[in-house]
């Protein structure tokens, strides 16, 4: 059972938070680019410049990075979930180094929900509305630097999960 539970927190952990890191990373600067290309409301862009839905390329795909940031953060709950399950079935429930990625877990999991998301809605509608480039820069900036703590707190989960400091169960 053990062996199950630690494949699908393993899993699980690397289709959501890999795909939230990468999405994440990727989207400040992709909605910057719906500035650029005259999306935004900023004129009409050209009709080689939009989707389907009539907004620019860079907007559709900061929408579409957003979607994915959402919908795999809702996913993302499974991982400590199992995590815990598996640290039960290991009986390491209290070692310090579980406890520690837990609280950074949660760390990383308010810093999503509460900053980068919303950062990410508030740039999506500044690149909707009608605002300029100069305004959305410092938002895409703290966006970006936020994204960066969220993807440097999952690298230090990852690493105690793996060496498993001051660890009896042989790590």
């Amino acid at each position: 059972m053990t062996e199950f539970l630690l494949s699908v927190h393993v899993l699980v952990a690397i289709v959501t938070v890999g795909s939230i890191t990468v999405a994440a990373s990727m989207f400040p600067r992709v909605a910057l680019r719906a500035f650029g290309s005259g999306g935004g409301g900023g004129g009409g862009s050209s009709a080689a410049g939009e989707g389907r839905d009539g907004r620019s390329e860079g907007t559709g795909t900061a929408v579409l990075l957003h979607r994915v940031c959402t919908g795999y953060a809702v996913a993302g709950v499974v991982v400590p979930v199992f995590g815990i399950a598996t640290g039960a079935q290991l009986g390491v429930l209290t070692d310090a180094w579980l406890i520690v990625s837990l609280v950074l877990t949660v760390a990383a999991a308010a810093l999503l929900g509460l900053a980068v998301l919303p950062g990410q809605r508030r740039l999506l509608a500044l690149a909707e509305g009608a605002a300029a480039e100069e305004e959305a820069r410092p938002v895409a900036a703290r966006l970006s630097m936020t994204t960066g703590m969220f993807n440097v707190l999952w690298a230090v989960v990852v690493v105690l999960m793996i060496v498993r400091p001051g660890s009896t169960t042989g790590a």
